[in-house]
């Protein structure tokens, strides 16, 4: 786990501006995420950008290598190199075992500003599955995708089972209760349909479909606008009209309310189409907008200047924010189950870790222990005949096992609580025969994990060794 890294920031470090300077274009997402990957020398790499935080998931080789990239992250995110002090005072930084935690937090939706978002789950899945497309991780195997489908696994489990799916589980729901209100106001005491009072998405991305789904199972009338006509409409199923981005411009439509949340680095909707839609709204009042957009998709400043009321990520985060506290309280069982998934994440790396040197170990006592019955055979017992011989052998090997069984135990339980890295030290004492062994075992173990990618060669050195890549063990 020593190898596991994050970096990155959240909501609490200076809200939504400060995410929106470190969020990717959309556009140029994959090819500065390639790029990033060989600027930081990381195996692996998985990005995260949500209107709650912008996070970096990686896997390096040397886990003391971790230091420097937290400045290199800061410049690939936000296109400049940090002043000194920058990157640290804007970017946090986890690794080993503190970075598995982080990662099962925000999967269970623990560290979001809505305890128990629901959102982070796609969220999550679409920064792996845009990882794999795009070969940050590997397609098969990689200690990324595990890491990631396992904390997805454990969020479902702790929501069913830690009740985190009563209340509101998503700030869209936040959102939503506003949305209510005005389009209840819009309809007047006579409780007319909503139909009459239509509202305005616009993007088709995750935090729309959850209000479209809600709204459209309440009745309300929908109106979906996208760059392409052709995204909207395969997102909006029901709408009762679908807009390109060029058409809503072209002729808007009378609504009431514009829920909004693209990943377009400026503004969308500007001053000229907003004061279009202020007229055209039925009940006379300048529409409410939603904006979930990071960075903004209508600018607060235009907002106030044409009188629509704007409700933008600062305020649907501080109404999270107010009920956090008693959120987490009542997530306490949840904090629980993923201290427990910790301790099996633990276990099932360090026993990954130490089983080749486990069987490397296996091998030379049963190896030793043939030597030893062959040289016994071929002098003092040297009458025997091949029955008893092979009896002889299959003692000694059958001995020999029960003999590593002890030191094997060991081995594990040194890598479960000490971790790798203590096993390694320990590996690294051993005589030059048994380390060629260990050595090969340790080679093996990161051709499997594609680590280096290559097969062990003819001359391989023991962990610790000047040789090896790892850092050598400390002398008496």
């Amino acid at each position: 786990m020593d190898d596991l890294g994050v970096i990155g920031l959240s909501w609490r470090q200076g809200g939504p501006d400060a995410l929106a300077r470190f969020t990717l274009d959309r556009e140029v997402e994959a090819e500065r995420l390639a790029a990033l990957k060989v600027a930081m020398g990381v195996d692996e790499l998985v990005y995260l950008a949500t209107c709650n935080r912008v996070e970096l998931y990686f896997r390096v080789q040397d886990p003391s290598a971790m230091g420097p990239l937290r400045g290199l992250a800061f410049e690939a995110l936000c296109g400049q190199a940090p002043e000194p002090g920058e990157a640290e005072r804007n970017l946090r930084a986890w690794a080993g075992e503190g970075a598995a935690e982080h990662l099962f937090l925000v999967a269970a939706g623990l560290d979001s500003a809505e305890v128990g978002e629901t959102e982070i789950n796609g969220q999550l899945r679409r920064a792996l599955d845009l990882a794999l497309e795009v070969d940050l991780v590997p397609n098969h195997g990689g200690r990324l995708e595990d890491l990631i489908e396992e904390a997805l696994k454990l969020a479902r489990r702790i929501r069913r089972e830690a009740h985190l799916d009563e209340g509101h589980t998503s700030l869209a729901e936040i959102a939503l209760d506003r949305v209510r209100e005005r389009l209840a106001r819009a309809a007047g005491p006579a409780d007319l349909t909503r139909a009459a009072a239509p509202v305005l998405l616009v993007g088709v991305s995750p935090m729309n479909e959850r209000c479209a789904l809600s709204l459209r199972g309440e009745g309300a009338a929908l109106v979906i606008a996208n760059r392409t006509r052709a995204n909207a409409e395969a997102f909006a199923v029901g709408a009762e009209r679908c807009l390109s981005l060029d058409e809503l411009d072209a002729t808007p439509p009378a609504v009431e309310v514009i829920v909004t949340a693209t990943a377009s680095p400026e503004a969308v909707l500007g001053a000229e189409l907003l004061s279009r839609l202020a007229d055209l709204a039925p009940s006379g009042e300048p529409p409410l907008v939603i904006d979930f957009a990071v960075p903004p998709d209508v600018d607060p400043a235009v907002a106030r200047s044409l009188g629509i009321e704007r409700i933008g990520m600062d305020e649907i985060i501080a109404a999270a924010e107010a009920t956090r506290e008693r959120r987490l309280q009542e997530a306490a069982a949840a904090r629980e189950e993923i201290d427990a998934a910790l301790d099996r994440l633990r276990a099932r790396l360090g026993d990954e870790h130490v089983a080749p040197f486990v069987s490397a170990l296996q091998r030379r006592y049963r190896k030793v222990a043939r030597q030893g019955a062959e040289r016994l055979l071929d002098t003092q017992l040297s009458g025997l005949a091949e029955p008893e011989r092979a009896a002889v052998i299959h003692f000694a090997e059958k001995l020999a096992g029960r003999f590593a069984h002890l030191p094997s135990t060991g081995l594990r339980g040194v890598s479960r609580v000490a971790g790798p890295a203590a096993v390694d030290a320990f590996l690294a004492r051993a005589d030059k025969e048994m380390a060629q062994e260990f050595a090969l075992a340790a080679r093996e173990r990161k051709a499997r994990q594609g680590g280096n990618g290559q097969a062990p060669d003819s001359t391989p050195h023991a962990p610790g060794s000047a040789q090896s890549g790892e850092p050598p063990a400390p002398q008496p």
